[in-house]
């Protein structure tokens, strides 16, 4: 990249850029120009549609790199700080939208797939290793909270029946949804997801707390323990 040509944007290309999102959101901007966009607001004075396009090729897709890590953001050059915390108040953005979305108090979580699936995608698919959370719901199936529980390893995220079933007695929540995330994409669930399943399923039971689903968030696709029939007596392999 020659740095006496890149320094100063005096071709208005950056404004031109600017009218274009104006233009219709951004809509018909391929994902280089989008990205390219995103990074004029963090890196200053110099072309950065060449970081863009690279960004691009090193991580894949538009939000892989927005959900990159900063040790692997930040080995392209140009790219500082500054442009993770720009990704990164992107990424938080999304999942407040998605939070709202799903706290609308008219709505029953259940009747509302969908939204639990953008809220949980934003949150969990672009983690590097499995993680669980617990969205604890009260009888009429509107949200109490969504609960961070355990992160794991790039396989398997431990699963405690009984601080699961705690945490629902504290928040005074009679129904709720697992769900953890599988990095590989691959949203089948594992022998292990299955069993721990059945065990959190059996320890609410107990408690008069009703296991309602068992969500598996991947990239681009998830897997509904309740959609598959695989709770109560169905649960198996």
């Amino acid at each position: 990249m020659d740095d006496k040509m890149n320094i100063n944007d005096k071709s208005g290309h950056r404004q031109r850029v600017k009218q274009r999102f104006l233009k219709d959101g951004g809509k018909s901007m391929a994902d280089y120009e989008l990205l390219e966009f995103l990074l004029m607001m963090s890196i200053p004075r110099r072309d950065v549609k060449p970081i863009a396009k690279e960004l691009l090729r090193q991580f894949g897709s538009f939000a892989n790199v927005i959900y990159a890590s900063p040790q692997d953001l930040m080995k392209t050059k140009w790219v500082k700080e500054n442009t993770y915390v720009l990704f990164q108040l992107i990424a938080a953005a999304v999942k407040r939208i998605c939070r709202e979305n799903l706290s609308d108090g008219n709505i029953p979580v259940l009747n509302n797939t969908e939204t639990v699936v953008d809220y949980c995608r934003a949150v969990l698919a672009y983690s590097e290793v499995e993680e669980l959370y617990v969205i604890f719901l009260d009888a009429s199936l509107k949200l109490i909270s969504i609960d961070f529980l355990q992160k794991g390893t790039l396989t398997g995220v431990t699963v405690s029946p009984r601080e699961i079933v705690r945490q629902a007695l504290d928040k005074k929540a009679v129904n709720l949804i697992m769900v953890h995330n599988h990095p590989s994409d691959n949203v089948k669930p594992s022998e292990n997801d299955i069993i721990a399943t059945g065990s959190v399923e059996k320890a609410c039971d107990l408690m008069g707390i009703k296991l309602q689903d068992h969500i598996i968030i991947g990239k681009s696709h998830f897997f509904s323990f309740l959609n598959h029939k695989m709770l109560g007596n169905n649960l198996k392999l």
